[in-house]
């Protein structure tokens, strides 16, 4: 089960943003900060399955020079499992009433269909069934977002990991640095036994000679 401090805020909004044209796109350049932390709690010990990560629910809207006001787009996405910087590329649709009569108000008076759940976007938070149908349900697509998501993971089962991975470095270290002085003592050794056995073969008469000299 996931939960989040009591004193975070799971919800906001933006600041309005000018459109910029690319090609054949008008482009909104948000780069709207957010921070969020979520904890997780796994009430039977035993269990093997993988938690269901959070899902982040999100709207676009639009305003032009008269005020008007409309919904763009709805999307959603489940956040990365796995630590570390992720950008994400989301396609958005909005609901669409039959008839040209809706787009002409839609374009000249503003306004537009909205959902009174946004987690109808996926499966709705009311569902309780085993099929859910969207029969008869009209969207259409209008674009995407881009999400840069930087992930950080913290987890008891890590800290022992690492614990253990430290504990075996240790260990091979300690058992590596031992090795390297036995062969630095054998091998003293074996020059030593050289050096004996060259001496017991050196001629007399030539350290006879030499110690004349």
């Amino acid at each position: 089960e996931w939960s989040s401090p009591a004193c975070q805020q799971l919800s906001g909004v933006t600041q309005t943003c000018a459109t910029k044209t690319l090609g054949r796109d008008n482009v909104a350049y948000f780069c709207y900060p957010f921070t969020l932390d979520m904890f997780f709690t796994q009430g039977d010990e035993s269990e093997d399955s993988l938690p269901q990560w959070p899902v982040l629910y999100f709207e676009v809207l639009s305003l032009d020079f008269w005020q008007r006001y409309r919904v763009e787009g709805y999307g959603s996405l489940v956040l990365p499992a796995s630590p570390g910087l992720h950008q994400l590329t989301i396609s958005t649709w909005r609901p669409v009433e039959l008839g040209t009569v809706a787009e002409l108000r839609r374009f000249f008076i503003g306004g537009s269909p909205e959902l009174e759940d946004i987690t109808y976007v996926r499966i709705p938070s009311t569902f309780k069934g085993e099929r859910l149908s969207r029969f008869g349900f009209r969207t259409e697509t209008t674009g995407s977002v881009v999400f840069r998501l930087c992930c950080l993971q913290q987890s008891r089962a890590f800290l022992e990991t690492s614990a253990r991975r430290q504990g075996l470095q240790t260990a091979g270290g300690g058992s590596s640095q031992q090795s390297s002085v036995c062969n630095v003592l054998e091998a003293f050794q074996r020059a030593r036994r050289r050096m004996q056995e060259a001496c017991g073969t050196f001629p007399q008469d030539l350290g006879t000679s030499a110690s004349t000299l």
